[in-house]
């Protein structure tokens, strides 16, 4: 089996799916404490994904609210789905996201 971490970066991969869920209003600290990376790498890797197309940024006061654009929708699909292809065990990348989520819930009560 082909362990999915060899073809995708765990954390950017880890990003890109939780921008799936367009029922939140993301902004860079709720992604990288949602998923578990720092400030810098996620602020690093969104303004990238802003030029190559894939995210927009919208000024709300001071906070900045992620969403992907339609070709980022297309491409977050298709990882998701090629990750679900070989990944190696029947864990999903949103449910190995989920610890991190609860963690950030927890510390916020």
């Amino acid at each position: 089996m082909v362990n999915p971490l060899l073809i995708f970066k765990d954390k950017q991969l880890r990003i890109i799916l939780a921008l799936r869920d367009s029922s939140k209003d993301w902004n860079i600290s709720d992604l990288a404490k949602a998923t578990d990376t720092t400030y810098a790498h996620s602020c690093n890797f969104i303004t990238a994904c802003v030029k190559a197309g894939l995210v927009t940024g919208e000024k709300h006061g001071k906070i900045k609210v992620i969403r992907l654009s339609d070709r980022g929708k297309k491409v977050a699909e298709s990882l998701y789905e090629v990750y679900n292809a070989i990944r190696p065990d029947q864990q999903g990348p949103q449910k190995a996201a989920q610890p991190a989520q609860q963690n950030a819930q927890e510390t916020k009560e």
